[in-house]
């Protein structure tokens, strides 16, 4: 048996709450699906009671194949505007109480109607139930790194998952595969249907988005790994505690850029990070747009899934709100955007920002400039 799947039956025994195994790939065909079935049929060698709660084959033979004969926990069917759906049956998942459960598609959006508005929330309810659970994720879901897949491929992945549930994973494991292995799977018809192929290849398949996928893919599964050990490790106490501090305006895009930066800085530090919005007299709530009232909520939803604390403070400027709740939350580092200094203020900015960097430096308080 497999190192990886002892290592996994080892933690099983190991609690009452339920352990949960995450596959990661760079993109879509790398095998994730195929592999988890392959750890469930060596699971079932080993009697443990494991079946399928939701996988999705996408007509991959190799796929198909691999799942014949599995025990396979009958999916839920609902009408849905006009059309008989499937989705996972979360009911009979927690009723049965199988000690294993393989569950695809973790970023999934359930049915309008269902008990939760996302698969992985189901997730959680399984392993608070006490059952073990054994998922997959293509990088491109992961909250966080929403923008930099955005930038390598030009297109905007709208189902995501928190990063907190990649916290959330006993173990994060990464399945790879060459550039060239990915592109001849696909020409071979092995991903998708032969009228796909050639989309597929201009878009998120063209060689240098796998390659610059692949690392986001690799970097990220030695990062929960390092994660892991450093909790499991005990903290040298004479090191000095990170804590960030990313602050945000009400516009609409900026924020929500600084937010995953600093979410990932986070991660890298094993630490804590707050998102603070300063209200001036100028932007209190009854003073700024409705449109920025919504992008504020947008925010403060986003830093929250990333696990930031919200903080909304008045104070007489940006400058001076930044340096109070520097001194009240033992900030670390704070991380702020390319400062933007509107024409009338072009005299006064410089004097603020020297009072802003020395009052950080006076504090042994290190300062970001997002780029």
């Amino acid at each position: 048996m497999e190192k990886s799947v002892q290592h996994f039956l080892d933690l099983i025994r190991q609690s009452r709450r339920g352990k949960f195994k995450i596959y990661i790939g760079m993109i879509a065909g790398v095998g994730k699906t195929y592999r988890m079935l392959q750890e469930l049929r060596q699971l079932r060698e080993n009697h443990i009671d494991a079946r399928i709660g939701y996988i999705e084959t996408h007509g991959r033979e190799e796929t198909a194949q691999m799942a014949q004969g599995l025990p396979e926990i009958a999916r839920r069917k609902i009408f849905y505007r006009g059309k008989e759906l499937e989705e996972m049956d979360l009911d009979t998942i927690l009723r049965e109480h199988p000690e294993v459960v393989i569950i695809d598609e973790l970023a999934h959006t359930n049915v309008e109607g269902s008990k939760n508005e996302k698969r992985w929330q189901d997730i959680l309810d399984i392993l608070d139930a006490g059952i073990n659970v054994i998922s997959a994720v293509n990088i491109q879901h992961i909250e966080s790194l929403n923008q930099e897949v955005e930038n390598i491929t030009g297109i905007e992945v709208t189902e995501r998952v928190p990063d907190s549930i990649l916290v959330a994973a006993d173990e994060v494991v990464n399945i790879d595969l060459t550039a060239e292995e990915l592109i001849d799977r696909l020409k071979q018809g092995k991903i998708y249907s032969s009228e796909k192929v050639q989309t597929a290849l201009e878009n998120f398949f063209k060689a240098e988005h796998i390659l610059q996928l692949r690392e986001l893919a690799l970097k990220e599964v030695a990062l929960r790994v390092e994660k892991k050990v450093e909790i499991e490790m005990k903290q040298n106490t004479s090191m000095r505690h990170e804590h960030f501090l990313a602050c945000i305006s009400s516009n609409e895009k900026e924020p929500r850029r600084i937010i995953r930066k600093v979410a990932r800085l986070s991660t890298r530090y094993n630490t804590s990070f707050s998102v603070l919005h300063v209200r001036t007299p100028d932007v209190q709530n009854d003073k700024i747009s409705l449109a920025d009232q919504r992008h504020l909520i947008n925010h403060f939803k986003l830093a929250t899934e990333l696990g930031a604390e919200v903080i909304q403070y008045d104070a007489t400027s940006v400058i001076a709100g930044i340096i109070d709740i520097c001194n009240q939350q033992k900030i670390s580092t704070v991380c702020i955007g390319k400062p933007q200094i509107k024409l009338r203020n072009m005299i006064l900015a410089p004097f603020c920002y020297r009072h802003l960097f020395n009052s950080l430096a006076k504090s042994n308080i290190d300062l970001i400039i997002l780029s």
